[in-house]
């Protein structure tokens, strides 16, 4: 599948409205390819994608497609990226049991590769998010095949919607959520593992009662500390750190950046600094409001953060739940949910 292809281009930073926002260390950024991953597919609706480098240094895309989200035939897609070229969407996981008799939706694929350059695919399998489980695969060639599913321990579900980072000791964090049947409960914590992602133990991110939040993104700051990026009910991105590699969190409490109770993504970048997608819109009468529009923001603290791309900004539409890594050649990568019917890849330079 050939990638649509536009001409790149510096964007000068940054298109009217970010043009003063600049500073001195804030980085130019030259998009270098831009378009969908697929332009034909065999479901008619995708969501909540993911992105991770191969040990071959290929970029791997992983997605949930099928009839509609919560519909039993949704399954997770994978396509990957060698030079400009998607490779077709293949199924490689779905959520059949009993001899294919009867079958669950899946959710929110996190693609991870760990220390030893095994890759994980993690998903969500079950009727619903306050009902789901985790389970997970693994790929020893690259993601040209992946073992049987496994099911994660009970209270163990997997990296939510983005994810794991991996420390210098080999301590995996892995950011998590869960939500309450009826709706009321949005509560984030963390699973941390030891042994490369194959058991885990579960601390919680403290939050208000009258607060929700679930969705966490994670970066780690210059002083070594993690910082948890929440998406919240609250309008805004709330915030909570750790200081002692994950095992304990604060509080969290709301940052500076809007928030429409959309997912965001984050990535420390190998400067140091950082780069965060988001929806920058509150929240209105329905769940997908505020997500017409997206940008790309950048930062040198965790907490101080500019514009520095319009990704998206329409009158209508859903762009959303992104994912953004940066592979071992500096290259920055972005995918995203384009009105649930296709996804959305960005691959950026920093200059």
């Amino acid at each position: 599948m050939h990638l649509e292809k536009i001409k790149a281009h510096v964007v000068v930073l940054v298109l009217g409205v970010f043009t003063a926002c600049q500073t001195s260390e804030t980085p130019k950024l030259r998009i270098v390819q831009e378009g969908f991953i697929y332009e034909e597919a065999p479901f008619p609706q995708c969501h909540a994608s993911t992105l991770v480098e191969a040990q071959d240094g290929s970029i791997i895309a992983a997605w949930f497609g099928g009839e509609y989200e919560r519909h039993p035939d949704v399954s997770i897609y994978q396509s990957k990226l060698t030079d400009t070229v998607w490779s077709t969407p293949q199924k490689i996981a779905d959520g059949k049991v009993e001899n294919d008799t009867l079958s669950y939706p899946t959710w929110n694929p996190v693609l991870f590769k760990n220390a030893e350059n095994t890759l994980m695919l993690y998903y969500k399998e079950g009727p619903s998010p306050s009902t789901w489980w985790g389970k997970f695969k693994t790929s020893e060639d690259n993601g040209a095949s992946w073992s049987a599913a496994e099911q994660l321990p009970d209270g163990i579900l997997g990296p939510i919607k983005n994810k794991p980072i991996q420390l210098a000791n080999g301590s995996i964090v892995s950011p998590s959520s869960v939500e309450s049947e009826d709706g009321a409960v949005w509560k984030s914590h963390i699973e941390l593992s030891s042994d490369n992602g194959y058991t885990w133990e579960r601390v919680g991110i403290p939050s208000a009662d009258t607060v929700k939040v679930i969705q966490p993104t994670l970066i780690q700051l210059k002083n070594g500390n993690l910082k948890a990026l929440l998406r919240s009910d609250q309008n805004y991105i709330l915030e909570s750190e750790s200081s002692d590699q994950g095992k304990t969190w604060s509080e969290a409490t709301k940052g500076t950046m809007l928030n429409p109770n959309s997912g965001i993504d984050a990535v420390t970048l190998e400067s140091g600094n950082f780069l965060l997608v988001y929806n920058p819109t509150e929240a209105g009468a329905d769940w997908s409001d505020g997500r017409n529009k997206l940008n790309l923001a950048y930062s040198t603290d965790g907490s101080h953060w500019e514009d520095v791309l319009q990704l998206e900004n329409e009158a209508e539409g859903e762009f959303s739940y992104p994912a953004i890594i940066q592979d071992s050649e500096g290259l920055v990568h972005i995918t995203y949910t384009h009105n649930r019917s296709k996804i959305k890849y960005l691959q950026i330079k920093l200059e």
